[in-house]
């Protein structure tokens, strides 16, 4: 097993939306047999994107997996999706991988989402080799392309491959280590032809440059070129190998994934560069503890992704961390305190599956059916030797829906369909609002949020209203005020009576609710009193102004009086109450609106525009910076005119500016924006 596992290969086709990665995970797929004709994404055809809701949007929502042979080696593809909406478990697709495929196109070159998901390959650490895709199209700019990824992303390219002919003249690349020019064919292979005379000459400058970034990375050759002033092939090759490994030199093929051009040499680049899962670094456990990537380890499966198959129930997608994992064997699930017996395991291929036959060791990509306590992010091992890999982090959710049955009834219905589909999606959040009742559905951006409702009411006939969600606003105390609280009650035999005198008065911003007891001599008992705090709490809870949480202030409880008979806990609890709605009237109540920190990443031609935006959305610009053609910008934004910010941002940049958010603080709202709120929180009581 040593020897097929050393030339084994697990990896993620990794790059922005739209870079045609699906189109390249075809290319692969044809040209290793195992599909007989090239699907296209623009006709629903593609062998990994499955989903009704793919093939409708025609782009990947969610992550495809492969399995394929090339010159007799296992090789295992994660087709990640690059939009924004559906990219956010991309971290555990890489934990699952030895390597990357970074697919760019050859008409935009390094987009600011290429950046996003460069960054999760660095903190991943995978090696990686680069994928410049579209090289026929109308647009295609090869030079540009490469230089922007030396610009953008800060590494060092290394040029395999140079392209005879451009855009749709693209008919061959050069092979910058040997030398040789390859023709492509009708039916993808690339056969041997000369080197077109007008390029020759620039082969030559390139082939060096190629070979001084090589030796660069390495002492030993560095020493050797500036002795000698040439190095053999093999020791390029060699010196490029180490250096892909260690991440400081990054190979780059080149291709036109929709007309099968460069298939073959992207396979044998990843062949020859991507390590195997015994080069892999040891994995580290929540504990601390580690793991060798090695068949001789202790059994470990990590659960990175979890399907629904309308056959087949739950489908549970692990990588072999270690050992050697067959049907035959029972795991147990350090997360859940569970054991899981395998059963059949299979291979997945798209939406076809095929049944493994013996077993199989680290770096497999496998698919185990009908697990039942066992979801995405966690660990299956030897429960005498029990691992639980340490999660990668996960970037917050963007964006709140409130949702709504269709038919009033059904709400827990659709609770229930969407929380069946958090465990195939980790980047789902579902909640109530305790304030307001409303189901609450948090995702990474409106596509997100509308194509999940779109899959529950395919798969579990969920009718789904999707609403905005109730803006968190707060009131808070303006001045001081002391007011007399009595209620009295009689309607023949014991009635209720309870009185307090409370003085109100605002704490600084944060600093929460203090309730002070200073009542001497008796006046009100000692079991009464936590009735006044609690009256106070209740009427605050329901606000003054809209119906909303008033906050920071101190209610001082000095004086009252009671009667023997017709007191009680419920007769102070609402004279605490009336105290509290008086004192509002007297010391005024200002309406508080939620601020978010925003961060937006946008090419710098764009800025002007960005910054313009979100000053008319109220918001505060608190600088800029620009690195490598992209600007970084922070605002606060009052969080009312920022729910549905991730289509108009989309639709300001054609989809090439991405952002963050996260709650920062509450500031008092404009006088004309608290009326607005008010007015309508009054209409919603009337009706």
């Amino acid at each position: 097993m040593s020897e097929a596992l050393q030339n084994q290969r697990t990896f993620a086709l990794v790059g922005h939306g739209g870079c045609g990665k699906t189109s390249t995970a075809e290319m692969i797929l044809f040209s290793t047999g195992v599909i007989d004709r090239l699907g296209k994404i623009e006709d629903g055809t593609t062998a990994l994107d499955t989903e009704p809701e793919e093939i409708k949007r025609r782009g990947s929502i969610q992550s495809g997996f492969a399995g394929y042979k090339w010159k007799k080696n296992d090789h295992y593809l994660i087709d990640t999706p690059g939009d924004a909406n559906f990219c956010g478990d991309l971290p555990y697709s890489l934990a699952a991988s030895d390597g990357v495929v970074f697919t760019i196109d050859a008409v935009d070159g390094v987009k600011p989402l290429s950046r996003k998901a460069w960054a999760a390959v660095e903190k991943a650490g995978l090696p990686t080799v680069i994928f410049i895709n579209k090289m026929d199209r109308d647009r295609a700019d090869f030079d540009a392309a490469f230089n922007s990824i030396g610009n953008s992303l800060g590494i060092s390219p290394v040029l395999l491959q140079y392209p005879i002919g451009s855009k749709e003249n693209f008919t061959g690349v050069v092979d910058m280590l040997s030398g040789q020019a390859y023709k492509f064919e009708e039916n993808g292979e690339a056969s041997k032809c000369d080197i077109p005379a007008d390029i020759a000459e620039e082969i030559e400058v390139l082939r060096e440059t190629m070979i001084e970034n090589i030796a660069e990375s390495d002492e030993d050759l560095m020493e050797k070129y500036l002795e000698e002033g040439e190095l053999t092939e093999e020791e390029i090759a060699k010196g490029l190998s180490a250096g892909v490994k260690t991440r400081s030199l990054f190979p780059v093929c080149i291709g036109s994934a929709l007309e099968n051009k460069g298939g073959s040499l992207l396979l044998d680049a990843i062949q020859t560069y991507l390590p195997s899962p015994l080069e892999h670094a040891q994995w580290t456990g929540e504990d601390g503890s580690t793991l060798d990537s090695s068949p001789e380890a202790p059994v470990a499966c990590f659960v990175f992704k979890t399907l629904a198959d309308p056959f087949a129930g739950q489908l549970t997608i692990c990588r072999v961390l270690s050992g050697t994992v067959s049907g035959d064997l029972t795991l147990f699930n350090s997360n859940t305190d569970a054991h899981e017996r395998l059963g059949n395991i299979q291979l997945r291929t798209g939406k076809d599956q095929k049944a493994v036959k013996g077993s199989v060791g680290p770096g497999a990509i496998i698919t185990l059916a009908k697990l039942k306590e066992t979801f995405t992010g966690d660990t299956l091992s030897d429960e005498k030797h029990p691992f639980t890999l340490e999660k990668p982090t996960l970037a917050p959710q963007l964006i709140t829906f409130a949702l709504s049955p269709a038919e009033k009834g059904d709400e827990d219905k659709v609770f229930q369909a969407i929380q069946r589909l958090l465990a195939e999606d980790v980047n789902l959040s579902l909640s109530r609002d305790e304030e307001t009742g409303d189901i609450l559905l948090s995702g990474m951006g409106q596509n997100h949020i509308e194509i999940s409702v779109e899959k529950a009411r395919r798969r579990y006939k969920a009718e789904i209203v999707l609403n905005a969600p109730k803006v968190p606003y707060r009131e808070t105390i303006k001045g001081s005020a002391e007011v007399q609280g009595r209620f009295k009650k009689q309607s023949g035999g014991r009635g209720q009576f309870g009185d307090c005198w409370i003085k109100l008065e605002p704490m600084p911003k944060g600093g929460g609710y203090e309730f002070v007891n200073s009542i001497v001599g008796g006046v009100i008992p000692k079991q009464y009193i936590p009735a006044v705090d609690k009256g106070v709490q209740e009427a605050a809870a329901r606000g003054f102004l809209a119906g909303s949480p008033i906050i920071d202030f101190r209610v001082t409880l000095y004086d009252g009086s009671y009667h023997t008979v017709d007191s009680s806990e419920m007769a102070f609890k609402v004279a605490g109450s009336m105290a509290f709605k008086k004192a509002c009237e007297q010391a005024g109540v200002s309406l508080l609106e939620p601020l978010m920190n925003v961060i937006v990443e946008v090419p710098d031609e764009f800025m002007g525009d960005i910054i313009g935006d979100l000053s008319s959305r109220r918001g505060k610009v608190l600088g800029s910076d620009s690195t490598a053609g992209v600007t970084e910008v922070k605002a606060h934004v009052p969080m009312s005119e920022i729910l549905k910010y991730a289509p108009d941002l989309r639709s300001m940049t054609g989809g090439q500016g991405t952002f963050t958010m996260e709650m920062s603080h509450y500031e008092e709202c404009p006088p004309q924006i608290a009326e607005k709120v008010i007015e309508e929180y009054n209409i919603g009581k009337e009706e």
